[in-house]
Order: C-alpha cells, then structure tokens, then sequence
C-alpha cells in the first residue's frame, strides 16, 4: 500500500479532477491529505474537498502558495468550480501546505510518496523551509516537462524556478512528460462509463466536458492520472535509467542521464491499458463507498 500526499492545481485542466477520483478509487494507495497550489488555492481546496465528499471520503484538504517562485503571472480558465454549487461551505485546512508537508514527512520519514500534478511551487517553499525533507519523501512522482522535443509544458513553464529547485534536491523522481501523457485519450465512450458513477462521476463528467467546450474538442488527454498511475501500475510504462533533469527559463525540459542522478523519465507507454484503468479506477471511486464492488474486484 503506497502512503501518498497529492499536491495539485485542480480546478482549470480537468486531469487534476481526474487523478484525484482515480486516487479514491485505487485499492493499492492511501491518499493522506491533498495540497493545493498556483492561484486561487483555497478554491482549488474546496473543490478537492467536494470531489473527495463525493466518493464518500473525508481528506483533509490544505491551500498552498498561490503565486509561483518565477514571478510568472497566474493562468487562469476562469471556470475552475463554476459548475459546483456551495463550495463555499466546504471545510479546508488551515495554515499552509509547505508547512503541513514538512509535518508529515517529518512524522514519517521515507514512507510517503508525494505526487505533484501542478507547478512545484509547494514543494521548492516547503525545501526552502527545511532542506532535509528531500530525503523524508520515499519517491516523488511528477507531471510535468516535455522530452525530446522544443515544447515548454505548463507546470515546468509556469513555474521554473521551483521545478528547477525541487529537482535539484537529490529527491527519487519519476516524471512524465507531455511526449508520453499525449499518448492517451479520453473519449466519448469512456465518459459515459465515468457518468454512470453516481454523483462522483456526474460531477466530473460535467467537468470534463466543460474542459472539452473549453478547448471545443470532444476528448482530452488525462495527463496527470497517467502520471499517478506510473505510482502503482509500473508494468504499464517503462522508465529511463538515472539521470538529472534541467529546467531552463521558460520551462524547457532537458534529460540527461547519469548513474548519480536521482530522476528518471516515463519512456513509453501501453497507451489504451492506461486510459482503462484510469477510467475503471475513477468508477471504484464511487462503487466501492457504495458496495457495489464484489469479491473479485469488479
């Protein structure tokens, strides 16, 4: 059982929603607490807390820094909870999420894993506050980057100075890039097996397809739950070997290999496996609050 602590910008690109979901769905991960990063955070709290209400879960849910190291503006959709009635009234933790990771690593040193599916804002500020927790977290497992190519990915892009920081810190990583996450879709008939997930899965179908009006598209790539799921199906990808990775001003990703590096890459992918399991994980979310999952798991 993997011990884990997401950190998240949810609420613009519905893949954080996604993972989320996923995550309450997956039997072989315990999800701690959920910190949230890059812009309006206690929203972006609000909402988690909502979606995890949904699946019948109680997660402590705690707002992290808004504004990035870089100084970058903010990107905002301007839709992120539109479509949740009351978030307001959602209860979210107080004090900030570097403070509270730096607790619960401390508590535990070696057994949490973090997955970081937003700008590493969080976790440069929480490095900043006490170095040592770079070798309190047992593995790190991020979306962000693009390999092999000239693209700039939004988490690295948004907030460069902290992604270099972070992955500098000698922390066990694994990352996954854009080259990889576009491997794998969202369509119209995996939706509509993630509508059927009572309340949990109408409320993120609405949400997805709010992303596609957004984008008017009528599928989307699920970035972040590939990225989550490398965490607990790694038969499902394979990785690079060790090396370090450089993040250069404007979030261009470089991967170098080196058998003293602490990072590695996802190098390839079993695109349609992953899309189903994202998708029959998000499902359980909901069936398993509702004891709708029998004794051989489905």
């Amino acid at each position: 059982m993997h011990q884990l602590i997401l950190d998240t910008d949810i609420g613009s690109d519905v893949d954080d929603a996604m993972a989320l979901a996923q995550l309450l769905g997956s039997p072989d991960v315990e999800l701690l607490e959920v910190h949230t990063v890059y812009g309006d955070t206690r929203l972006r709290a609000q909402l988690a807390h909502r979606y995890a209400a949904l699946a019948g879960q109680d997660i402590d849910v705690v707002p992290g820094v808004a504004q990035p190291l870089s100084g970058r503006e903010v990107w905002w959709a301007g839709h992120e909870g539109s479509l949740h009635e009351g978030l307001s009234a959602e209860v979210v933790g107080s004090g900030s999420a570097p403070e509270r990771l730096v607790a619960r690593l401390k508590e535990r040193p070696g057994e949490i894993d973090v997955a970081a599916i937003g700008p590493l804002t969080n976790l440069a500020a929480a490095l900043e506050r006490e170095p040592e927790a770079a070798g309190w977290i047992r593995h790190l497992w991020v979306m962000g980057g693009s390999f092999g190519d000239d693209v700039s990915e939004h988490n690295f892009k948004s907030d460069d100075v902290a992604a270099q920081a972070v992955l500098n810190a000698g922390i066990p990583t694994t990352i996954t890039g854009l080259e990889i996450t576009r491997q794998v879709t969202i369509g119209a008939e995996l939706l509509e097996r993630i509508r059927q997930a009572g309340p949990l899965g109408q409320a993120l179908g609405a949400d997805i397809e709010q992303w596609w009006a957004y984008w008017n598209e009528t599928w989307n790539v699920p970035h972040d739950p590939v990225a989550v799921l490398a965490l607990s199906r790694p038969e499902l990808f394979s990785f690079s070997e060790a090396g370090r990775v450089t993040v250069a001003a404007g979030g261009h990703s470089t991967f170098t290999p080196d058998p003293q590096g602490t990072v590695r890459t996802v190098t390839g992918v079993r695109a349609d496996e992953v899309a189903e399991e994202i998708t029959a994980r998000i499902v359980a979310a909901y069936a398993a609050d509702h004891g709708e999952i029998d004794g051989d798991g489905s």
